[in-house]
C-alpha cells in the first residue's frame, strides 16, 4: 500500500478512531450478560444496551452528516471523543447506581460518539485512498484496528465478571469503562494537534449562500442513486449480522454451566480475531480484488457457516480448556473471517460515483447503522421462543440479501446525474 507522506497522520488517526468505535460498541453488546443475570432479563431485553447503543444512529446519522459538511472532519472527531467520554462515564455511574435505565441512558449517549466517529472514519480514508480498490484497502486496513478494540472489549469483561455469572452487576466492568473514557481523553489531544484534510467541508461562498438563502436547491441527493439505497440497507442488514452472531452465542454459552462468562467472552474474542484477520487480509487484497467479488464471496461462506451454527447437534464438542465446547461455536468464530470485509466492501460500492453529496450519504448512511441494534433484538425475540440455535435463521435472510447486493444491487445506474 502506497500512500501520501502528508497522509500518514491522518490516517493513524483514523486507524484509533476505528478502534474506539469497535471497543466501546462489543462492550454495550458483551454487557448482556450481565444484564441477563442482574436484571432476570429475557434474551430480548438483553440486547437492550446494544440496541440503545445502536438506535442513537437511527437519531444521529443525518445530523451527524451536515455537521460534517458544515464544520468539517476535525470538528467532527472531537465533538464524537467528547461525547463519547460522556456516554461511558454514564455507564460508569450507573454500575454505582444500580439502575439499569442509567445505563441505558450511557449506552445511548455513546451510540451519539459511535455514529459521528463513523461518519468521519469511512469517507476520510475513502477519499484518503483514492476511491475504488484504494479506498476498499485503507478502510479494510482500518477495519483491522476496529477488530482490536472488538476483540479486547468481550475478552476484558469475561475476565472481569470470571465464573460469577449469577453475581455479576455492571459495576464489575468498571475498570474497562475507566480504560475507554482515558483512550477518549487521549484520542482527543492527538485529534486537537493533528492536522485533518477538510476535502468536503462547505466553501466560503456555500456558506454565504446557504446563510443568506439563496442557496439554490439541488433536485438531487444521495438518495437519487439506487445503488447508494440499497446499499444503505445492506449496511442496516450487515451491522445487525456483524453484532448478532457473537451475542448470541455469547448469551449461549454463558448461560452454558458446562462452559461460563470467562470462556464465553474468549471465544467470542477469537470470532473478533478473526474480523481482524479478515481485515488484514482484506486490506492485503484490497487493491487486487473488486468490492464485488469480495462481498459476493464472503457472504456466501456465511451463508453456509451459520446453517452449520444451526444444524450441527450441540453434542458435537470439541475440548478446550478442559470443556466440551459446541462445534457449532467454532464455526461460529470462523464467522469472523466473513464479516470483516463486509462493511468497507459495502461502504466503497454505495459511495462510489457520489461525488458532492459523500458527506449527506455518509450521514444517512450511518443512520441505517441501527441494524446492529434492531436485528439483535428480533434475534433475541427469536431465541425466546425457538431457541439460540434457531434464532440464527434471522442472521442468514440477512446475508441472503447482502449477497443480492453485491452480485446485482451494487452497479450504479445513475451516471447521468452530475456529481461535481
Amino acid at each position: 500500500m502506497s500512500t501520501n507522506k502528508s497522509n500518514i497522520l491522518p490516517i493513524a488517526v483514523m486507524f484509533s478512531l476505528f478502534f474506539m468505535i469497535a471497543f466501546v460498541t462489543n462492550f454495550a453488546g458483551s454487557m448482556g450478560v450481565i444484564v441477563k443475570n442482574q436484571f432476570n432479563a429475557s434474551n430480548a431485553l438483553s440486547q437492550l444496551g446494544t440496541f440503545a447503543n445502536f438506535i442513537a444512529y437511527a437519531c444521529m446519522g443525518i445530523p451527524a452528516g451536515v455537521i460534517l459538511k458544515r464544520k468539517g472532519y476535525k470538528f467532527t472527531s472531537l465533538a464524537a471523543v467528547t461525547v463519547g467520554f460522556i456516554g461511558v462515564g454514564i455507564q460508569w455511574l450507573s454500575g454505582y447506581a444500580e439502575s439499569f435505565g442509567v445505563y441505558l441512558l450511557g449506552a445511548f449517549i455513546a451510540g451519539f460518539s459511535m455514529c459521528m466517529l463513523n461518519i468521519v472514519v469511512n469517507p476520510m480514508l475513502n477519499t484518503l485512498g483514492g476511491g475504488g480498490n484504494k479506498g476498499n484497502q485503507l478502510i479494510q486496513f482500518g477495519g483491522s484496528c476496529n477488530s482490536i478494540g472488538g476483540t479486547l472489549a468481550p475478552i476484558l469483561l469475561g475476565y472481569l465478571i470470571g465464573s460469577n455469572v449469577e453475581t455479576a452487576s455492571v459495576a464489575d466492568a468498571a475498570p474497562a469503562m475507566m480504560i475507554a473514557m482515558g483512550i477518549f481523553l487521549l484520542a482527543f489531544a492527538v485529534i486537537f494537534f493533528t492536522n485533518i484534510p477538510e476535502p468536503h467541508m462547505e466553501t466560503a461562498e456555500e456558506k454565504a449562500a446557504r446563510l443568506s438563502g439563496n442557496l439554490a436547491k439541488d433536485p438531487h441527493s444521495p438518495l437519487s442513486f439506487r445503488h447508494f439505497v440499497l446499499g444503505a440497507i445492506a449496511i442496516f442488514f450487515y451491522v445487525g449480522v456483524e453484532v448478532g452472531i457473537p451475542n448470541m452465542a455469547n448469551l449461549y454459552m454463558s448461560n452454558n454451566p458446562a462452559v461460563g462468562a470467562a470462556i464465553a467472552g474468549t471465544i467470542v474474542g477469537f470470532y473478533w480475531l478473526m474480523m481482524l484477520c479478515g481485515r488484514l487480509i482484506g486490506g492485503t487484497l484490497g487493491n487486487k480484488v473488486s468490492s464485488k467479488m469480495m462481498l459476493t464471496l464472503v457472504s456466501s461462506l456465511g451463508i453456509l457457516l451459520l446453517l452449520g451454527v444451526m444444524f450441527i447437534p450441540e453434542s458435537v464438542a470439541i475440548s478446550f480448556r478442559g470443556v466440551e465446547l459446541p462445534l457449532s461455536m467454532v464455526l461460529m468464530v470462523l464467522c469472523g473471517l466473513c464479516t470483516s470485509v463486509m462493511w468497507g466492501a459495502i461502504f466503497n460500492l454505495a459511495a462510489e460515483g457520489l461525488g458532492k453529496y459523500t458527506p449527506a450519504a455518509s450521514g444517512i448512511f450511518m443512520a441505517l447503522v441501527c441494524g446492529g441494534g434492531i436485528i439483535p433484538f428480533i434475534q433475541g425475540l427469536v431465541a425466546d421462543s425457538i431457541g439460540y440455535m434457531g434464532s440464527y435463521v434471522v442472521t442468514i435472510a440477512a446475508l441472503a440479501y447482502i449477497l443480492y447486493y453485491a452480485l446485482w444491487g451494487s452497479k450504479n445506474v445513475n451516471t447521468d446525474i452530475k456529481v461535481d
